[in-house]
């Protein structure tokens, strides 16, 4: 996949350097390019933002730049979607993130200041999205969170394709169950006895739980919409009657 940037801070994006994306772009598993709006204006000072119509606070960034910029690294006919991190745009979840690793290209532009004009959206832009309900100083961060998220679907990104499939919001809308490695025992604390016993249907039950139990005490409206059982529910539904029994009895 190829994932093309539009930024007037491309500086901000040396943090994708490291770590995993770092190996997967060496390896070809995934092209990222960043390009500097800036040298895409045509004003003399290689200006990029001005003073909205209609007064209001702040600078908004000019069309010419931008509308340039984005049909030199994305020209037509283009096959993937070009998209705008905004916090009016669809929030950015994890089967927004599957459809997304599924283009063969991205074009995420980031605006700054106060955002950008209304024309390039209209014209350019085939998704706006978010990364949560608040604002920030520019859309660089959210890029960098969008591509994360996506980079790690495609083949050969992670050292396992298991690991994009047994995650939080994977495995059938539920949360992650608890992990654990080396040492058997800290401070006190020892591993789960089912995990050492090499029996890998009682693992694979064990986790299940650990999913279900952990999404209902962490994000239960998660389980309005998870795949589970009618058996999975009630069993949910008595753990959760034990518990308050447990509380009361506790006071």
């Amino acid at each position: 996949m190829r994932i093309e940037v539009l930024t007037i801070f491309p500086e901000m994006f040396e943090a994708m350097n490291f770590s995993i994306l770092a190996r997967a772009r060496e390896s070809g598993a995934i092209d990222i390019r960043v390009t500097d709006i800036r040298a895409f204006s045509a004003s003399k000072h290689k200006n990029t933002d001005d003073y909205p119509f209609g007064g209001g606070a702040g600078m908004l960034m000019t069309p010419q730049p931008i509308a340039d910029a984005i049909r030199a690294v994305s020209p037509e006919p283009y096959a993937g979607k070009r998209l705008f991190m905004s916090p009016r745009g669809r929030v950015l979840d994890q089967g927004l993130a599957t459809e997304l690793s599924r283009e063969p290209g991205l074009t995420i532009l980031c605006g700054h200041y106060e955002g950008v004009d209304e024309r390039v959206i209209e014209g350019f832009i085939d998704l706006e999205v978010s990364i949560g309900d608040y604002v920030l100083t520019g859309g660089e961060l959210p890029a960098m969170v969008l591509i994360d998220c996506v980079a790690r679907l495609k083949a050969g990104v992670l050292g396992s394709d298991e690991s994009a499939v047994e995650e939080s919001f994977v495995m059938d809308g539920l949360l992650e169950y608890p992990q654990y490695t080396r040492p058997r025992v800290f401070e006190g604390r020892a591993v789960p006895e089912v995990l050492l016993n090499g029996n890998h249907a009682q693992i694979a039950a064990w986790r299940r739980e650990q999913s279900l139990i952990t999404t209902w005490h962490r994000r239960p409206e998660l389980l309005e919409n998870a795949s589970i059982t009618e058996k999975e529910r009630r069993w949910l539904m008595d753990r959760a009657r034990q518990d308050v029994h447990d509380s009361s009895q506790e006071a």
